[in-house]
């Protein structure tokens, strides 16, 4: 019983202390006459100097936190300290000290209709009372701070994805008041914006921070309006690490397939094929993040599809190849037929080979190969001469257009198939090479 009796008695001597000095030179006799005098005869629905002039409201904010950055939407979620000042000579009370008044009385106070225009939803703080702070100087200075988080509102330009740069904007406006009756203003210029120093978001950085004052115009009037203005540099290691990386050596693994044999058929279509398909996989996952459909074509879309054409363009590559190699063989096999063929015959025999050009032309084959190949010089010699008499003869006549597409047919013959292999192993690098420091320097420096 003396331990509770104690405590008791300690209660009692705080309490009577705080409830004496609870107002610093106010006692209790002085507190209460003040505050009903200040509230005798205010009326909240009347602005402070009515008829008088404009009430100057100073803003002041502190950027707690960015939460989300959403290219989809094109907004951005924050949560801020938000404090107005303004002066009403209807609160002025002798004395040089301030008093804090619970935030549920600010039903009882005139204060502004200042609002976030470009915001889509935004709430106010309640847990565990609503976040609000009423505080009244002795000089009629109110000072209202209030804690808010809302969606707002920010354009995007996303053409330089993921390398870009953007400006987004928070305003704050007055709903009903105009010129004439409210003028907003920074506190304290550019300094009257705190934490965006020290803010800490996953794939931007703030680069940069200014405040303006400037005036809304509406059909109903001009409003003033102050709006602060901040840059946001996307990081774009994040990207190199999950994109660019991976397709660059996607394309490097097509290039793989140079150096594998011609005649390796499922090897080299098994390369190719995957190569592809992974980019299309990797192309469709860089886009999950962004704007379905939009006006932009973005940095990453770019230099994917230079990707997707390289390794595309190297699939084609071996298609060509082959192609000329199967050719090349039936030729091949041609002339392996004629020589067996030669060695067969009694030595007189004649084999007749239907040209283009010259259909009812036929082949004497002697009984050695150089007078095979003598015999093809000279009817190859006939033919050039017949055409030319042809040409000179008949001018554009069918003949002549025949010759000119063989000649143009020969010019996309490929002697050796293997060479396209090799070429493809110098030029392919260097292409791609030469198109990542143009990419880069685009899309970094201008």
């Amino acid at each position: 019983m003396s331990v509770q009796l104690q405590t008791l008695l300690l209660l009692t001597l705080c309490l009577s202390g705080t409830h004496g000095n609870s107002w610093g030179e106010w006692n209790d006799s002085q507190l209460q006459p003040t505050i009903q005098k200040l509230m005798k005869g205010y009326n909240r629905y009347l602005r402070p100097n009515f008829n008088e002039g404009p009430v100057e409201i100073g803003m002041s904010l502190d950027i707690a936190s960015i939460d989300a950055i959403s290219e989809i939407n094109m907004d951005y979620t924050a949560t801020i300290f938000l404090r107005q000042r303004w002066r009403d000579s209807r609160l002025v009370f002798p004395g040089n000290e301030s008093v804090s008044v619970d935030g549920r009385l600010v039903s009882l106070l005139w204060i502004p209709d200042t609002f976030i225009p470009d915001s889509k939803r935004s709430f106010l703080h309640d847990v565990t009372v609503e976040n609000r702070l009423i505080r009244i100087f002795s000089n009629g200075t109110v000072l209202y701070a209030l804690r808010i988080t809302a969606t707002i509102a920010c354009n995007m330009d996303l053409t330089k994805y993921p390398m870009d740069r953007q400006v987004c904007t928070l305003q704050l406006e007055s709903w009903g008041y105009n010129l004439q009756d409210v003028v907003f203003y920074w506190t304290r210029g550019n300094d009257s914006v705190k934490g965006l120093d020290i803010l800490r978001l996953a794939q931007y950085s703030v680069e940069s921070y200014y405040t303006s004052v400037s005036e809304a115009v509406y059909e109903t009037g001009q409003y003033p309006k102050l709006v602060l203005h901040f840059a946001l540099r996307r990081n774009v290691l994040f990207f190199i690490l999950e994109t660019y990386v991976p397709s660059i050596l996607l394309v490097v693994l097509s290039w793989v397939s140079f150096w594998i044999s011609q005649s390796s058929v499922p090897a080299r279509v098994c390369i190719g094929v995957t190569t592809v398909l992974t980019m299309t996989t990797l192309m469709m996952g860089a886009r999950t993040s962004l704007p379905n459909a939009n006006c932009f074509i973005k940095a990453i879309d770019v230099y994917l599809g230079i990707c997707f054409t390289f390794i595309f363009g190297a699939l084609v590559e071996y298609a060509c190849a082959h192609f000329y190699n199967m050719q090349n063989q039936t030729i091949e096999d041609v002339y392996r037929d004629l020589l067996r063929e030669f060695s067969e015959s009694n030595g007189n025999g004649s084999i007749p080979i239907v040209s283009s050009n010259q259909p009812n032309q036929s082949v004497e084959i002697g009984s050695t190969a150089e007078e095979l190949t003598e015999q093809s010089a000279n009817s190859a010699t006939r033919n050039n001469v017949l055409s030319i008499e042809k040409v000179s003869g008949q001018g554009c006549s069918l003949s002549s257009v025949k010759e000119v597409s063989r000649r143009a047919a020969s010019a996309f013959t490929v002697e050796n198939p293997h060479n396209i292999d090799r070429r493809a192993r110098t030029v392919f690098p260097t292409a791609f090479l030469f198109v990542n420091i143009l990419y880069w320097l685009y899309y970094l420096f201008l």
